[in-house]
Parts: C-alpha cells; sequence; structure tokens
C-alpha cells in the first residue's frame, strides 16, 4: 500500500461570532442551497441573504458559546479514526474537508497533494446523501480534480453513504437506549427522529434519495433497538419559502402534545456531531416548544462524536473501501437516469441569443426588486422569512 489518505467531507461552521456572516454568505453562495435561473444572481442574493440573516444567527451561536463546536469535533473524529486504523494495520494521513468554513475543501486537497498522497477514500461525513450535502462537496471536488493533473494521479474511492453502516447503527441505538433507560416507564415514551430538510422537489423531481435513506435507516435503529416504543419521523431546518420535506419538526410536536404524549425522546438521526442543529435548534428552540405544548419530558440523544462503535464503523467504511474497486464521480452523479446530482442546470435557459438577452432582461428586472425590497424592508421575501 502506498501512501494511503482519508478525506473526511463535512459542512463547517462558524468559529466565532465575526465569522457568521461571511459563513452565511459561502453557505448561500451554493447553488445546491439555493436555485437560481442565473447564476451571476447567486452571489448578490448571497450577500443580501446573509447580511439580514447574521444577527439573528449571531444571537443563536451566542446561545452556544459564541460558535460552532463541528470543527474541533471533527478533528477529535480525524484523530480517533487514525488510531483505529492504525490498530487495523492500515497506515493513513486523515484530512478534514469543510465545504463552507475552515478549513476548506480547497485547502485539503492542497496538502493531499503536497503529502504526496498515491490512495485517497473519500468520505462524507453525512450517513445518508443528499444533493445539498454530499452531492455539494463530491460536485466541488469533481471540478477540481479535472482541473489539476497532480490530483488526477491519485488512484481515488468515494463512499456515497453509509447510513446502514454496522458501526453507525449500534452506535445510536446504545445511545437512544442510554435516554430511554434514564425514564422511570421507558417503554412509554415517544422516539421522535429529527432529520435535517431538504426541499421536496429534490426527492420527486430530481431523485435525491436522501428521503428513502432516512427512513431505511430509521427502521434499522428500531429494528436494532428491538422495542416497542411508538416513534415518528420528522425534519428540522428549513429554510425559505419553497416547501420542504414532511412533516416539519416545528408542527408535529405540539400535535403530538395534543394527543397526549407526555414523554420525548429525540433522535438527530442526520448529524453525527454537536453543533447549531442540535445544540440551539433541538436543545433550545424545540425544548421550549414542547413544554409550552405540555409535554413534560424532553430528552435528547447525544451526537455521536466520537463513539467507539461508531469510529469503529468508519474505519471499516474505510477499509472496505480500499479493498474494493473504486467508486468514481462518474458513479456518484448519475447512479440512475432520473438523478441529477446538479438540479440547477434545468434553470440554464437561452437556446437562442434573443432568449438572452431576455433572460439578462428579466434578472436584470428582479435583481432590482431585491435591492428595493431590501431598502424598503417590505415584500414578498420578507414575508417568506428569507430576508
Amino acid at each position: 500500500m502506498g501512501r494511503t489518505g482519508v478525506l473526511l467531507l463535512n459542512l463547517g461552521g462558524p468559529d466565532s461570532l465575526a465569522d457568521v456572516r461571511p459563513f452565511l454568505y459561502n453557505l448561500f453562495s451554493d447553488p445546491e442551497i439555493i436555485r437560481l435561473p442565473f447564476r451571476w444572481l447567486q452571489k448578490p442574493l448571497a450577500w443580501l441573504i446573509a447580511t439580514r440573516r447574521a444577527k439573528t444567527s449571531e444571537a443563536n451561536y451566542a446561545q452556544i458559546g459564541g460558535g460552532s463546536p463541528l470543527r474541533e469535533i471533527t478533528e477529535q473524529q480525524a484523530q480517533a479514526l487514525q488510531e483505529s486504523l492504525a490498530q487495523e494495520g492500515v497506515t493513513a494521513k486523515i484530512y478534514i474537508g469543510m465545504r463552507y468554513w475552515h478549513p476548506f475543501t480547497e485547502a485539503a486537497l492542497a496538502q493531499i497533494k503536497a503529502d504526496g498522497i498515491e490512495e485517497l477514500v473519500i468520505l462524507p461525513l453525512y450517513p445518508q446523501f443528499s444533493i445539498s450535502t454530499s452531492g455539494s462537496s463530491f460536485r466541488l471536488i469533481e471540478s477540481l480534480w479535472q482541473e489539476d493533473s497532480a490530483l488526477q494521479k491519485i488512484k481515488y474511492t468515494i463512499i456515497p453513504s453509509w447510513f446502514n453502516n454496522r458501526g453507525y447503527i449500534q452506535a445510536m441505538v446504545a445511545l437512544l437506549r442510554q435516554e430511554l433507560d434514564q425514564l422511570p416507564e421507558p417503554e412509554k415514551a415517544t422516539i421522535f427522529f429529527s432529520a435535517h430538510g431538504v426541499p421536496i422537489s429534490y426527492v420527486t423531481e430530481e431523485g435525491d434519495p436522501y428521503q428513502a435513506e432516512i427512513e431505511a435507516c430509521v427502521h434499522l435503529i428500531m429494528q436494532t433497538l428491538g422495542r416497542s416504543n411508538p416513534h415518528v419521523l420528522a425534519y428540522q431546518s428549513r429554510v425559505g419559502p419553497v416547501e420542504w420535506l414532511k412533516p416539519y419538526t416545528e408542527d408535529v410536536i405540539p400535535e403530538l402534545a395534543a394527543s397526549g404524549v407526555k414523554e420525548l425522546v429525540v433522535v438527530p438521526i442526520s448529524f453525527i456531531s454537536e453543533h447549531i442543529e442540535t445544540l440551539q435548534e433541538i436543545d433550545m428552540e424545540y425544548r421550549e416548544l414542547a413544554e409550552e405544548s405540555g409535554i413534560h419530558t424532553f430528552r435528547r440523544v447525544p451526537a455521536l462524536n466520537t463513539h467507539p462503535e461508531f469510529i469503529a464503523g468508519l474505519r471499516d467504511l474505510v477499509t472496505t473501501a480500499l479493498e474494493a474497486p473504486p467508486y468514481t464521480f462518474a458513479q456518484v452523479t448519475h447512479p440512475r437516469k432520473q438523478f441529477k446530482l446538479y438540479p440547477q442546470e434545468r434553470w440554464e435557459w437561452g437556446m437562442t441569443s434573443a432568449a438572452e438577452v431576455w433572460n439578462g432582461r428579466l434578472a436584470m428586472i428582479g435583481f432590482i426588486a431585491l435591492l428595493l425590497e431590501l431598502i424598503s424592508g417590505q415584500g414578498p421575501l420578507h414575508m417568506a422569512g428569507l430576508l
């Protein structure tokens, strides 16, 4: 085996309150997050949204210590994975590539080249594949790969998703059982799986497998748990006026309370590390909503972080990938005909020069309308909560 590397992919998060606005700008600049008919509009709109949302987001991060713990936790996971691989006789250097904040994926790839890595496993820290998470990172890496002859010399393989990984499932079940067993009557608690949402059009129109993998993951966890607790699945963290996967977490909690549920154990099923959506959104916002709705016991299963069984699961993913035939960008991009990794491409109108002219005029009108709305503080985007 030559020089082996493992590239861990994740979202990233602001390290301090000063980082929140530029982090949001990077996030909303991604066409996988907000789809627009014209790419030149992406960055101006990202600036507008980041500017308008910065104060609220800064207040949320202030509640959890002034920044995201995601980078620190990911570094701990990388160290634990490297040690676990070494115990199995695999010498590999672990790299971290964040999509929207430091350490960026571009910097990780530059270091991989500098270190002379010959064989690379690309492992997203998202158990379930989605266009907007793993897909976005894969798209970025593929574009960088195509432009760099040095990267093209590296033998690589991709792990697209691992929602059914044994170590992941076992670790989730262990943490869930731990929370249930602290209740007076564990069997009566309702298990609430809360997953990060995605626009429903990604699933219905683009063939994104995310929802199917989330549902399959819930089934595996409940099957492995082997208990008869009632359970529900909902989706959190939606942004903007478009319809996202339903039901929404903030709608289901009051409905459960109204039906007589008094004890809720929340499982952050799509989150493997503590960050803003577990520490603030679930632990604070949803806890307060549950208490106001009449639920008197609200427990949240911890994120996996460096749970030993979880790290062992990641190790097994890497060792298996090193032994198997390479899984390439092309295979991830089009795993089946109806699935489009890059859904925004369908917005590329303008098959004629005349159409391009009219498209440009319409886009300019739309951009002027955005500026007027920003200045006036009124308009449809404000009503939808985007600005």
